[in-house]
């Protein structure tokens, strides 16, 4: 069975690490926020403001890679 599939197996690859890397980001930016009766000053902590989106950035660039890498081509043996 031939499949032409539009990526190969590194595409899929970087595909689902970049998924995790931004996942991991938005983990990062998760937390308690602040209420009308609390303040939470963690908020504005630098992993919240500085890490975590830097982290989904590059998440990001890691998906746009894995879709721009052209798969190798593969051998198509001929039939004698």
């Amino acid at each position: 069975m031939n499949k032409d599939l539009a990526f190969g197996t590194l595409n899929y690859i970087l595909l689902g690490v970049g998924i995790a890397i931004v996942v991991i980001g938005f983990i990062l930016m998760a937390g308690d926020g602040t209420t009308e009766q609390m303040f939470n000053a963690d908020i504005f902590s630098d992993m919240r403001i500085k890490v975590a989106p830097i982290t989904c950035l590059l998440g990001f660039i890691v998906i746009i890679a894995a879709i721009l890498v052209k798969p190798k081509a593969k051998k198509v043996e001929e039939a004698e």
